[in-house]
């Protein structure tokens, strides 16, 4: 379990009580108007994108416990099969199918790669479920590095076709964005629904004690196995809308450290809440694409812009363990901590 008691906070936020949030739905459906192609996709786009992949392992997390590193690969085998299935510019490879077959065969083929990396996993706990799945994507990107029959080894597979509908390219940069923002808007929601739903419940009843839990008549490890499931389709959308994005995908795409990179995201941004995964996003989105000219102006290696990045996770992991969001809920309680109290009408009786 990662955080210690961290994860058995309250796992949603009220609208009410954060009203900014309504701010925040508000920009992202104008930002269209206020921001030009870069920011849109590379920025907001991208961000929306990791922040889905890193909501998956939110889930497992938060809600069951289970720190999985596998879910950018889960991600990376949806991307591939949408590659081999539909239409791309290495014809000996690709099949030449439709986006509307070849990307829900990629979601229902990703959805049993991570069941079956589940079924693996949920026989281990603690460190032990953090290095097998680490091991299954590092297993998957030698071998997609390695295999040219169906993956096409290093140089990947490019010129992946990307979906038509109604005489709208959706790879067009306000299209896209809105079709990454509503699929993140889904999987959001479907978080936050599931979290509260029955089985939600007994998933974090699982996360708690699953010896109790398996003395009331749940199979604990069914729970598990179905938790990977459903993380691996929010993954697998991720996977989809990214090789959408760059309209190729090739080994270093599912390289190891872009695992270690959405646990990054995820702890960044808090791993007890649904939210916690855009922001962590944005953060690293951020840094990704503008340490580089910040390392450069003040006369250092460019290169090092990860020492930014690793540095930033340290000092937020060791102020908060529930990143950002956790850093946020401290300062606001201190912030009505300090408010003056009001004075109560009188100091005596008439």
């Amino acid at each position: 379990m990662l955080a210690g008691d961290a994860v058995r906070q309250p796992a949603v936020w009220s609208v009410t009580e954060q009203p900014w949030a309504w701010a925040v739905a508000a920009l992202l459906l104008i930002m269209p108007l206020i921001a030009n192609g870069f920011f849109l996709i590379e920025i907001f786009g991208t961000t929306l994108i990791l922040g889905t992949i890193a909501l998956s392992l939110m889930f497992l997390a938060g809600y069951g416990g289970m720190v999985s590193l596998m879910q950018l690969t889960v991600a990376g085998f949806a991307g591939y099969m949408v590659a081999v299935f539909g239409v791309s510019g290495n014809a000996n490879i690709s099949l030449g199918w439709p986006w509307w077959l070849a990307t829900p065969m990629a979601l229902v083929l990703a959805v049993l790669f991570g069941a079956l990396g589940g079924a693996l996993a949920v026989r281990t706990e603690g460190i032990y479920t953090i290095m097998i799945t680490l091991a299954i994507g590092a297993a998957f990107y030698y071998f997609t590095n390695q295999n040219w029959a169906i993956f096409n080894g290093h140089t990947g597979i490019n010129t992946v076709a990307t979906p038509h509908i109604l005489g709208i390219d959706w790879r067009m940069d306000i299209a896209f964005y809105y079709l990454i923002l509503a699929v993140a808007a889904l999987c959001y929601c479907a978080v936050l629904y599931l979290s509260r739903a029955p089985f939600g419940l007994a998933l974090q009843g699982v996360r708690d004690n699953p010896r109790r839990m398996a003395a009331l008549g749940f199979n604990v490890n069914a729970h598990r196995i179905a938790a990977y499931a459903f993380a691996a389709l929010i993954a697998g959308l991720g996977g989809v809308l990214q090789v959408w994005n760059y309209r190729q995908i090739s080994p270093g795409s599912v390289a190891v450290e872009r695992c270690i990179d959405i646990l990054i995201v995820a702890v960044v941004g808090g791993i007890t809440r649904p939210v916690g995964p855009y922001i962590g996003a944005f953060i690293f989105v951020m840094l990704r694409t503008f340490a580089l000219d910040f390392l450069v102006k003040v006369g250092l290696d460019g290169n090092r812009f990860r020492l930014l990045i690793g540095l930033g996770f340290l000092a937020i992991v060791f102020w908060s363990s529930d990143g950002v969001i956790g850093l946020y809920e401290r300062w606001r309680k201190r912030g009505q901590l300090a408010e003056p109290r009001k004075p109560s009408g009188g100091h005596g009786h008439g």
